[in-house]
């Protein structure tokens, strides 16, 4: 039978009731005003018939697959912009193409690891969360091609002429970029109240990941920061205070604005820091990779590089162990033996009867 309007003993609201094709439908409107109550029932039974006919695809909305996936503990950091663009879009209507022009009109110029990151992945995610209730089909989405991540790292002399080299607001950030292992993000975003000078730890609330992060400070970073004249707010600034020949002295400098990314606020002085230093391509990602490099080296233990970088697959930081394989040298070395001569060149004869 068709849904009918009611009351309910002490609800000021109008209720549905009724059956639409063997569904049950007993659920308040959650308004008084008749006539607006009206207007909702023949809308949700338009709905319902239309889903009993056709599927929950044809009327579940990309917003209600992604209520529903935040509600089970979904990841929805960067869900906002595409429930604006797609949220009242019926499952059924996104496919590859939708998902493609939504890449392009949100992200037009991102590069393929930001578009995976920010439309392909959460979009995925709600689609495959909506397949496992059974409200659409599951999805097969083809993504942009990322190039294969270069790793680029200095010698610890490298990375001290960097570091003498770097102009007096940004040598802390160095030290600091090269002792920790931070994204440029985590570090230019650091806030006081996240970092231990006395205990010697850091801790990173904001991370790619999402989940915070701590990681213990190196007595050099624990030096670099101690240098810095303030202890309140952001940590790292676009200026320190210095003294002009007048005897006035400079303000603080502002902390660096939040962006995607994190890295383009220092591109002039990091420019001037590598050129000063005599080295070529070499960007503030770079001393990340720097850090896992030379943390694999003395440790060997990339359980333990996993967890303080914060990667999240083993995959991740199984690169690091393949960067520099000097420590293998010896195992290469025994392949002619010492001298470089095994004393003949002798053929191998195979046994007898072998052929």
């Amino acid at each position: 039978m068709p849904l009918t309007l009611k009351r309910r003993h002490g609800s000021p609201y109008w209720y549905l009731r009724g059956t639409i094709r063997g569904l049950v439908v007993d659920e308040s409107t959650r308004t008084s005003d008749r006539k607006a109550a009206e207007e909702i029932r023949a809308i949700r039974e338009a709905e319902l018939l239309k889903r009993s006919v056709h599927g929950d695809s044809a009327t579940r909305t990309f917003a209600e697959a992604a209520l529903s996936y935040m509600e089970t503990g979904g990841e929805g950091t960067h869900l906002a912009p595409i429930l604006k663009a797609i949220g009242l879009k019926p499952l059924a209507a996104i496919g590859q193409a939708e998902i493609d022009a939504l890449a392009k009109k949100l992200k037009p110029s991102a590069a393929p690891s930001t578009l995976n990151r920010h439309i392909y992945t959460p979009v995925a995610a709600v689609l495959h969360h909506a397949a496992r209730k059974r409200w659409c089909e599951k999805p097969v989405i083809a993504r942009p091609k990322e190039p294969k991540g270069r790793i680029r790292w200095v010698t610890h002399e490298e990375a001290e002429r960097l570091i003498q080299a770097a102009a007096p607001h940004l040598r802390p950030l160095v030290v600091f970029l090269f002792s920790t292992g931070a994204r440029i993000s985590e570090a230019l975003y650091l806030d006081w109240r996240d970092v231990d000078l006395e205990r010697a730890h850091v801790v990173f609330p904001k991370t790619k990941n999402n989940e915070p992060r701590g990681v213990p400070l190196h007595p050099r970073a624990v030096a670099a920061l101690s240098t810095l004249p303030h202890r309140d707010g952001a940590v790292f600034r676009r200026s320190l205070p210095t003294t002009l020949a007048n005897g006035r002295t400079t303000p603080l400098g502002d902390p660096y604005e939040i962006r995607e990314g994190g890295g383009g606020q220092i591109k002039t002085a990091w420019a001037g820091m590598i050129r000063r230093a005599g080295i070529d391509d070499f960007s503030p990602h770079d001393c990340r990779h720097t850090w896992a490099t030379w943390h694999y080296q003395a440790n060997r233990d990339l359980t333990a590089l996993m967890e303080l970088g914060g990667w999240k697959s083993a995959a991740m930081v199984m690169r690091y162990a393949h960067v520099n394989t000097s420590h293998l040298a010896g195992s290469i070395g025994e392949i002619w033996g010492k001298s470089g001569d095994r004393g003949h060149s002798g053929t191998i004869k195979p046994k007898h009867g072998a052929a």
